[in-house]
């Protein structure tokens, strides 16, 4: 029996097993000098700037081990964790490793003409793959579940296992039992967990999920204001001088790198010279480093700040009603349908104090619930005013909270009061927008199953599936659901418990072996969740096989990435695709699973496809991109709802008025029919409400509000377990000097941070770069406790501390709407 909790391969043993793997033949790409090495290979000779065809078979990507070992063979590859980019890397292998990693250096790298340059994360992938505390043989559970107690067996031994449970399962409680669980380990690239969603398609379907952990609440927001969507205008729409407002957006902090925001964002600052403000209860390094004005608001309460912002617009009369009685429903009398007219239930009525609650939304109102002087909050509103154009934006950290979906909501209004939507250098008051070469995925078939649930509402659907309704969890598809979760497939996801809320809370239902009968997960580490497991089988990256993707969240390019393998398969990990192709042999559908074609055949017929799609863009053969390493194409300008204005009539929104939603009369329905906790809101109206577990929930024993954010050092827990990174950038809780003083507590400090959820230990950072009353912690690292004794969490995970309770309209995660207490350790 081993514990792979511990380290599971000695360094000796991974590194005999690495030599005898040998040497992938795929050698796209070229050298350069600024190559990130540690500790650095003997320098490269020189290569041309165009990488020469390797010698292949005439018409297939090379995918065989070449005869003798090269020097140094440059494989293209790209990262593929879910940071919002997507970015291009050269491994440098030498005897069947990867000696040294960099990046794009394709292009002229001019601020305008980016290159997919990886960010520091990415550039350690070295470590990664190579890390001695990769999983290498399939495992069985051996001891109780959580406890990280496995023994390795053979592949045989796990798909007959996995295949059988499917089996037995499927046929005790049906097709809704199954579920492959939300993960986001290789959301860029084109195969995912598809693979598993298609076998468990063709073999009866599966229990569905909509929303994610990170835009749940404003895609939400998004659907019932504008008919769908979470992004806006792209940031190059931004013109010289103008005023470009963001709340609780950094993508210098989440987009970070080359083929992302981060770039875009720093180009258009450097270029046209725009003054930009943000919102946020932390400094973050967009202002931080790049300049500009930071707000400090306290957390949760950005729906006030936005509704004394519109008195002020309203009342000093700058709102452009000619825009909001044209393109916008709701907004004073005249604009409200029918069956809410004579109510006083306009926005106008609500922020002027003539609404139901009888409060103007005055700033002197808002600057007691969010801190921000009342002088600031008018002056804000002159200055939005006064910009035309005016940018308005949000990140995801507003909408990760109980009332995530109406602070969403109450952020996209302000453009609409303005009429700063649909014309160059404005948006729409949600995430800046995207573009995206649009290639499409291993289809997944049709699920016979229609039930579909919110995703954060797996614990629930666990504990008490068949009493999960449409009217009390959001089930849509259906009235209700038939059976409880009783098999989770987990592939690349730590969303088991590190990423997702109340760990202890998840720990024991999991633990709990009565209510889910299997779960089999497809990993390449230990992670915490992987520890649930009945059997974990071992994965190859992204970087290990075969893979095309695009480029992740950008408006300066649309890219394409040709991925091969930096080498051959090592020791005994499989691919998902190849592993689902033999479980589907097992369970009698492997002909309509693989419909004949391997992982390569569907990936040349995925990129062939959006080749034909896009006959004029030019694109390269399939041989031809592999080549290159990397194909770039440079976008029009995405401007939000430019159609729409210029013709309301022809270009109609998917709202059920067709029109901009500022009442919605769906959302009246849901206020009248829900099943909500006293404490829940759901209105038509994007009104200020605090939310369970916002500022007004705190206490004597935990009066500090407790918010995550996401950190350069990982990607949720992606990396999390790479010391060189950590090292550079260090997991420490961000404490102001106020709250630290009044308790003893020194920079450096280990500190206890508690609440009734548990107690983690971690690092103190003292600063005022966040608001007095407020704790941040990264999110994302490696929980690490002894779930047997005090269940004390030593690795910093702040999901130890978070609620587990959905949002009240999305059903999603208010995972930065936590109070608690901080104490020296």
């Amino acid at each position: 029996m081993t514990d792979h909790g511990k380290t599971a391969v000695s360094r000796r043993t991974f590194v005999k097993g690495s030599a005898l793997a040998g040497l992938g033949a795929a050698t796209f790409g070229a050298a350069s000098m600024f190559g990130c090495s540690s500790p650095a290979p003997e320098k490269p000779e020189e290569k041309p700037e165009q990488p020469k065809t390797p010698e292949a078979e005439p018409e297939r990507v090379p995918t065989k081990a070449s005869a003798a070992p090269m020097d140094d063979t440059v494989v293209w590859t790209h990262c593929a964790v879910n940071c919002g980019s997507c970015c291009a890397l050269q491994c440098h292998v030498k005897d069947g490793e990867i000696a040294y990693v960099e990046s794009d250096n394709t292009g002229s790298a001019e601020l305008g003409e980016p290159q997919l340059r990886a960010c520091l994360r990415g550039r350690s992938i070295r470590r990664w793959l190579q890390s001695p505390d990769r999983l290498n043989k399939p495992l069985k559970r051996v001891g109780k579940r959580g406890e990280g107690k496995f023994e390795e067996i053979e592949w045989d031994e796990a798909l007959d296992t996995i295949a059988s449970e499917m089996k037995r399962i499927r046929e005790t409680y049906g097709d809704e039992a199954m579920t492959c669980h939300y993960s986001s380990g290789v959301c860029q690239g084109q195969v995912q967990a598809n693979p598993v969603k298609r076998l468990l398609n063709l073999t009866g379907g599966q229990l569905n999920y909509y929303g994610s952990y990170s835009s749940a609440h404003i895609s939400a927001a998004g659907t019932y204001t504008y008919g769908g969507g979470s992004y806006g205008s792209s940031f190059l729409t931004i013109q010289p001088g103008q005023l470009v407002v963001m709340f609780g957006d950094s993508p210098a902090d989440t987009r970070m790198g080359g083929g992302a925001h981060t770039h875009d964002f720093a180009y258009v600052r450097e270029t046209t010279g725009c003054r930009v403000i943000n919102i946020d209860p932390r400094m973050t390094d967009t202002t931080c480093g790049q300049g500009g004005e930071w707000i400090p608001i306290r957390p949760g309460t950005d729906g006030a700040l936005c509704a004394a912002l519109a008195y002020e617009i309203i009342n000093n009369g700058w709102a452009d009603e000619e825009f909001l009685h044209t393109y916008c429903v709701g907004y004073d009398e005249e604009t409200l349908p029918e069956s809410a007219k004579g109510k006083n239930a306009s926005y106008k009525d609500y922020i002027l104090g003539n609404g139901p609650d009888g409060t103007p939304k005055t700033p002197a109102w808002a600057a007691a619930i969010t801190l921000i002087p009342e002088k600031r909050i008018v002056d804000l509103a002159r200055e939005m005013h006064e910009s035309d154009p005016c940018y308005i934006c949000q990140g995801y950290g507003p909408q990760r909270r109980a009332n995530g979906e109406i602070t969403a909501r109450a952020i996209m209004v302000l453009p609409q009061l303005l009429g700063q939507i649909g014309k160059p250098g404005t948006s729409d008051g949600r995430r800046e927008g995207s573009m995206s070469v649009g290639l499409g995925m291993i289809p997944t078939g049709e699920n016979p199953v229609k039930t579909n649930i919110p995703t954060f509402e797996w614990p629930n659907a666990i504990l008490h599936g068949e009493e999960l309704t449409a009217l009390n969890a959001g089930v849509q598809g259906a009235d209700k659901m038939s059976a409880s979760i009783k098999l989770i497939w987990n592939y690349a996801g730590n969303c088991l418990t590190n990423q997702h809320s109340d760990i202890n809370y998840t720990h024991d239902i999991l633990a709990d072996e009565s209510l889910v009968e299997f779960i089999v997960t497809s990993e390449i580490f230990m992670t915490d969740s992987a520890k649930y497991s009945d059997i974990i089988i071992p994965d190859l990256t992204s970087q290990e096989q075969l893979s095309i993707s695009s480029d992740g969240y950008s408006d300066n390019m649309i890219a394409v990435i040709f991925g091969a393998p930096v080498y051959e398969p090592k020791f005994e990990r499989r691919g998902i695709y190849e592993v689902c192709a033999d479980l589907a042999d097992r369970l009698g559908v492997g002909e309509a699973f693989t419909e004949g074609k391997t992982r390569e055949d569907w990936l040349r017929q995925i990129y062939d496809e959006c080749r034909e799609k896009h006959a004029d863009w030019n694109m390269p053969t399939w041989e031809e991109g592999y080549k290159m390493g990397v194909w770039k194409r440079k976008p029009e300008v995405n401007l939000s709802l430019k159609a729409f204005v210029e013709d309301p009539v022809a270009n109609p929104l998917k709202t059920p008025s067709g029109k901009i939603e500022i009442y919605s009369e769906k959302l009246a329905g849901f206020e009248e029919t829900w099943e909500l906790a006293e404490d829940e809101v759901v209105t038509a109206l994007p009104i200020y409400d605090p939310g369970f577990l916002g500022y007004e929930a705190c206490t004597e024993e935990y009066p500090l509000q407790i918010t995550g954010f996401h950190y350069k050092a990982h990607t949720h827990s992606s990396y999390a377990n790479n010391e060189v990174i950590q090292t550079a950038a260090h997991h420490v809780a961000w404490v102001n000097p106020i709250d630290a003083e009044a308790r003893g507590i020194k920079d450096g400090d280990t500190i206890r941070v508690f609440n009734d959820c548990g107690e983690i230990r971690i690092e103190a950072k003292v600063t005022p770069r966040v608001i007095p009353g407020n704790v941040s912690i990264p999110q994302g690292m490696w929980h690490d406790a002894d779930m047997a004794g005090d269940k004390v969490d030593h690795g910093g995970c702040i999901n130890t501390l978070t609620k587990y309770r959905p949002s009240p309209l999305a059903k999603a995660n208010p995972q930065h709407s936590n109070i608690g207490q901080i104490a020296k350790a």
